[in-house]
């Protein structure tokens, strides 16, 4: 029989409110309570808190608190990415980010969902989707990043998007529901 913790990283219906998620979830919240907590010139001990918070991440993250996860170590980071003020990680499933990628302030990423069936919802029990963002991508401000959903290298997302469907490569894509605008030229993949 699985466990709630395997039920929820397999992308399953889990108890969210399991003994082991809760204890894992505690954890989280003390060290992002360091992170947040932490002065500019602390740079020790934020590399020290975020080590143990996002096991997983690159050289050369950076983190600029206030920031919030739900667990840590099921986010996979590049090297050299940057999440600027107030931004939020539902990392219930694996969120993957590649090396570079920039996030603006207010950037929402949710793997977690819920049933749209009333009686399943009503249940407690919840569900995720893993979320993948390529290289080198720049997420704009207050952007929501849906569960499930892939955003390819290089592409831009216009701030105050709603990323409902998976964005390709090397596109500028912005809107509620965020579309494609264009394709980005050479120069501007290349720059």
């Amino acid at each position: 029989m699985k466990t709630e913790k395997e039920k929820m990283l397999a992308g399953e219906l889990y108890d969210p409110l399991d003994q082991e998620l809760a204890d894992d979830r505690l954890r989280t919240r003390l060290l992002l309570k360091e992170l947040n907590d932490s002065r500019e010139d602390e740079v020790e001990e934020r590399a020290r808190v975020l080590k143990e918070l996002i096991p997983n991440a690159g050289e050369g993250l950076w983190l600029q608190p206030p920031f919030y996860c739900d667990y840590g170590y099921n986010m996979v980071v590049g090297e050299k990415v940057f999440f600027n003020f107030n931004c939020v990680v539902l990392d219930v499933m694996q969120v993957t980010i590649g090396s570079r990628t920039l996030f603006g302030p207010n950037v929402q990423v949710y793997t977690a969902t819920h049933p749209i069936n009333h009686v399943e919802r009503a249940s407690g029990l919840e569900f995720a989707k893993p979320i993948t963002i390529g290289e080198d991508v720049w997420v704009g401000g207050s952007v929501v990043i849906c569960p499930g959903v892939s955003i390819g290298s290089r592409s831009v997302i216009g701030a105050g998007s709603v990323v409902t469907k998976d964005i390709p490569a090397d596109v500028f894509a912005a809107g509620n529901p965020c579309k494609v605008i264009r394709h980005l030229d050479k120069d501007e993949r290349d720059a």
